[in-house]
């Protein structure tokens, strides 16, 4: 029988067992990550052009699909640029802060059954505190750039960051109380139905929270045209600010992934291999993400934050408490039949919220 690596670990005769297992796991995980980073820019690039109405990238290659790889060696060429009164150090170590976590993320995320680099009990704990560690990197650029421009955009980096932070846990606990464990391989084994049918109001304030999280339009609010600088990496060049790009699209993936293994059913799927089905989850929620950076106009900081503090975070406390309810009176698993139940009332809680509150005087305006 051909072994397969998914489903058990290496052969005992292998040299060092066990720690080759890990090995070919990490250097997949990290493949795979670089391969979908160049796939994610890809497909937005085409994908917003369409929406633009334009060609795109269609020059490079078939379609334009060496564009991304062309970018990358042009980029290797520039000249590494540090401000003279910059923290040498720091300037260097930044970007790897804000890159790194988002592998470390991908190492608890299950691939097959039981399949993950580490299968820990509190998975989705750890995906918490590890995501949070990217936002060091965002301190450490702006800090040691030298430029109090650099400086106010991490600050405001972090506090958007730090605030999304809120309803995204509120949405994840959500998660927790239907399946009652904190591991992300028995959260994707109990989802007979994908969670995103029996809880779409945590899925949303999930899905919105991301994307404020890693700066994507419309909160990517430290890149506005009307700005001068480009926020917290303004000092940076070359392969440094290209790795600052890098982890952005990085991120994209491993938060994609993460909200498929909790919504939409992980690897599960008919058919087709499980990684697979993994992978299309996972384009399908970044096809999302750009399908909002090429329609939705840029907000406001204060109605950035009002939309926080007035609306998803109420919404995901009801959305916790009507999830509670739930299972307080089927203990035993939600019926189906609450599935139009939970749709109706997301919808009801989102229109009867949003007319309860005003957001900047009711106008979004464009920066």
């Amino acid at each position: 029988m051909p072994w397969n690596w998914f489903d058990r670990p290496l052969p005992a005769d292998w040299p060092g067992g066990y720690w080759w297992h890990l090995l070919v796991f990490a250097v997949f995980i990290v493949g795979l990550t670089l391969t979908m980073v160049m796939i994610f820019i890809y497909l937005e690039r085409r994908g917003v052009a369409r929406f633009q109405i334009r060609p795109g990238p269609n020059r490079c290659g078939p379609f334009g699909i060496m564009q991304p790889m062309a970018d990358a060696i042009k980029v290797l060429f520039k000249e590494d640029i540090v401000p003279d009164k910059a923290d040498g150090v720091l300037h260097w170590l930044a970007p790897v802060v804000a890159f790194f976590p988002a592998l470390l993320i991908l190492a608890v995320v299950p691939f097959h059954n039981g399949a993950a680099l580490v299968d820990l009990d509190i998975g989705i704990l750890y995906v918490i505190a590890v995501s949070s560690i990217s936002t060091l990197g965002v301190v450490m650029a702006g800090w040691s750039s030298n430029n109090k421009y650099s400086l106010i955009a991490a600050i405001r980096a972090i506090a958007q960051t730090v605030s999304y932070e809120l309803p995204m846990v509120l949405s994840i606990i959500g998660v927790i109380v239907l399946t009652g464990s904190l591991s992300l391989n028995d959260i994707v084994a109990r989802q007979s139905v994908p969670f995103i049918f029996f809880q779409p109001l945590g899925f949303l304030i999930f899905l919105i929270g991301l994307m404020a999280e890693m700066n994507r339009s419309p909160f990517d609010l430290m890149e506005a045209e009307s700005e001068i600088v480009a926020g917290f990496h303004t000092e940076y060049s070359s392969m440094k600010q290209a790795l600052f790009y890098l982890a952005e699209y990085a991120h994209a993936f491993g938060g994609a992934a993460i909200i498929s293994t909790l919504f939409l059913g992980g690897w599960k799927g008919p058919i087709l291999p499980p990684l697979v089905w993994l992978l299309l989850k996972t384009v399908l929620v970044f096809a999302i993400m750009f399908w909002a950076r090429a329609t939705l106009p840029r907000v406001r900081i204060d109605q950035f934050m009002g939309f926080l503090w007035k609306g998803l975070l109420p919404l995901a406390l009801i959305n916790l408490f009507f999830t509670a309810a739930e299972v307080l009176v089927w203990p035993d698993g939600l019926p189906l039949a609450l599935i139009p139940i939970n749709f109706v009332a997301a919808g009801f809680l989102i229109v009867v919220w949003s007319g309860l509150i005003k957001f900047g005087g009711g106008r979004v305006a464009v920066q």
